[in-house]
């Protein structure tokens, strides 16, 4: 069987993945701008979290929104420790990131999910890779946002 010209160009276009450390290294370089914790001194105030988690995902609201649900803005818990979950105590940093699903990643990434700026980091990856998925157990803290912030981008 032969094909024409004009039957390969309506034949569907096979794309190749991209592998996974080009993808993951391409999400966290995509910040639009520069923003790092230490300008937000002390950390441990959760006043300072707050703007730096606005400023970090200006460009993805609900991030904010998500964070301030997770864990009311606070890497940290009162004895100075990285903040765990409550309901899971996998679960780590301003963002939650679940150390059981996720370290492994994160630590290929070169991120450790204990530091807040990699905590963020991470979270972006997550978001960029399936949107609010990840954070679904406290969608009734920040859902009453529209489908296509939550849907994966």
């Amino acid at each position: 069987m032969s094909l024409s010209s004009s039957a390969i160009a309506v034949l569907p276009a096979i794309t190749l993945p991209v592998p996974a450390y080009e993808l993951e290294a391409a999400v966290v370089q995509s910040l639009p701008k520069e923003v790092k914790s230490e300008d937000y001194q002390p950390i441990s105030d959760s006043k300072n979290v707050e703007k730096f988690i606005k400023d970090y995902f200006a460009d993805i609201p609900l991030m904010s929104k998500i964070a301030a649900c997770e864990s009311q803005n606070r890497q940290y818990n009162s004895k100075g420790g990285v903040l765990k979950g409550k309901k899971n105590t996998y679960d780590r940093g301003v963002m939650q990131i679940n150390v059981l699903y996720h370290e492994e990643t994160a630590i290929e990434m070169g991120l450790d999910l204990h530091n807040i700026d990699d905590n963020v980091a991470f979270a972006r990856y997550l978001y960029k890779k399936y949107g609010a998925k990840p954070w679904m157990s406290s969608s009734p803290c920040w859902s009453k946002f529209s489908y296509s912030d939550i849907a994966k981008k």
